[in-house]
């Protein structure tokens, strides 16, 4: 296998574990707004896009799934 060869495959799984772990990361503040009765996926879509954001919105949201005392 020539060098050029083996310096694409390297790119190329390089790239392909930066995706992955982008990915897996996205799922942190769609599961944190997912437990605050937020839409999972909304939040995962934002996370791929702005995840430093999503996390803060994520975080700072109110939690809509616990129930309301009325007295």
């Amino acid at each position: 296998m020539s060098l050029l060869a083996m310096g694409s495959l390297a790119t190329a799984l390089v790239w392909t574990v930066a995706v992955v772990v982008w990915i897996a990361i996205a799922f942190w503040p769609a599961r944190v707004a997912s437990r605050k009765g937020h839409s999972f996926f909304g939040f995962f879509i934002f996370s791929l896009v702005f995840f430093p954001a999503a996390l803060i919105v994520a975080y700072v949201e109110k939690d809509r799934s616990a129930a309301t005392v009325t007295a």
